[in-house]
């Protein structure tokens, strides 16, 4: 297996292994686009998503299996999601007069920003200056060069493999679920984007800028939340309070005027705080700049929630979309109906399948 690395065959499995289930979506590289060929998914009992799914390999690798079955999957060949929370990311600045020397530069800040011991994890990195090839001397007036790590425990990466390994499935790579959202929400646009990941049990914020996530945050509030929320003040059973939240028409109901209810507006404001904080952050980062962030795109299964992209946008005086993570995926058209609907929840399985195509 290449953590991190490149892929090579012509059809391929993104995994995402989240709290709230299964997603798996196999594409299919045809000429340089993607063609969805299949998806499948597996929700998880209310009581079991505050638990790490990765924990139960066994049980795990069954129903990864059980589920590319039903969906009859081609392909044994699959790219998997690492979640924010559990993933080191960041952006360092180092100085190095040669690639040696800058090899030797990163891994030192590594380790001393690393929260963990640098020996139990596995670290990628990717520079983001231009460099000369080679051996080549680096000119004088590169002083500064800045590089973006990532690192993964070594422990959460042997989960992953047992679990595809007992499941039959030859684990290609890993990567982060920043890079996965980035490739499938948005693409080649250079702009300052923020990635707002609405899932089941945590609210993920990724700052991205020229294509690479320039600040990562994760807050532990998501949709099950949501649905608690619900269920307490309107009385209904959980099952009730999900499907309702996921009924754009039932929600639109009970908001009048077509606002977000106020009782969620009251749990969103602690992801509220923490995306007001995060664009002040990234703001004050790139002040030298001038750079700010100029669009926000919503996906996960709370994004559905009614006019929410509107609430944010008259809030935080950002135009804010819903991701659609089929854009860039070629589908029969009697399908766009049932996709559009459960888009949101695929959109990190979707962009771990387009890993290595076009």
């Amino acid at each position: 297996m290449a953590l991190f690395g490149k892929t090579t065959k012509n059809s391929y499995l993104g995994v995402d292994l989240g709290a709230g289930g299964i997603k798996i979506v196999e594409l299919m590289n045809e000429k340089g686009r993607a063609r969805l060929v299949t998806y499948g998914f597996s929700d998880r009992a209310y009581d079991a998503m505050n638990t790490n799914i990765a924990d139960t390999t066994k049980d795990t690798a069954a129903l990864l299996k059980k589920i590319c079955t039903q969906a009859k999957t081609s392909s044994t060949k699959a790219i998997a999601g690492l979640p924010v929370a559990q993933v080191f990311s960041s952006i360092i600045t180092v100085q190095a007069n040669n690639r040696p020397e800058l090899k030797e530069a990163i891994q030192a800040k590594a380790k001393k920003l690393i929260p963990v011991p640098i020996e139990e994890m596995i670290l990628d990195s990717k520079i983001l200056d231009k460099i000369p090839e080679g051996n080549k001397p680096f000119p004088k007036e590169l002083k500064n060069i800045r590089v973006l790590i990532t690192g993964a425990p070594k422990n959460v990466v042997k989960k992953y493999i047992e679990i595809f390994k007992i499941a039959g499935i030859e684990l290609l790579s890993l990567e982060t679920e920043a890079f996965a959202l980035i490739r499938s929400l948005v693409g080649k646009d250079p702009s300052s984007i923020m990635i707002i990941d609405f899932g089941s049990v945590r609210t993920n914020l990724s700052v991205i800028e020229k294509g690479i996530p320039f600040l990562n945050r994760s807050i532990n509030m998501g949709g099950l939340t949501v649905t608690k929320t619900i269920s307490q003040s309107l009385g209904l059973g959980m099952s009730d309070a999900d499907q309702m939240k996921h009924d754009v028409s039932a929600l639109t109901r009970i908001a009048p005027g077509g606002e977000l209810p106020k009782l969620l507006d009251n749990i969103l404001q602690p992801i509220v705080n923490e995306i007001k904080y995060s664009i002040n952050m990234y703001a004050g980062q790139r002040e030298s700049e001038g750079t700010t962030v100029e669009k926000i795109i919503l996906t996960g299964g709370s994004s559905l929630l009614p006019n929410l992209s509107d609430y944010f946008t008259k809030l935080l005086n950002i135009s804010t979309y819903l991701g659609d993570p089929w854009a860039r995926v070629i589908y029969p058209v009697e399908l766009k109906p049932v996709l559009d609907e459960i888009g949101p929840r695929f959109a990190v399985a979707v962009g771990l399948a387009m890993r290595d195509i076009g």
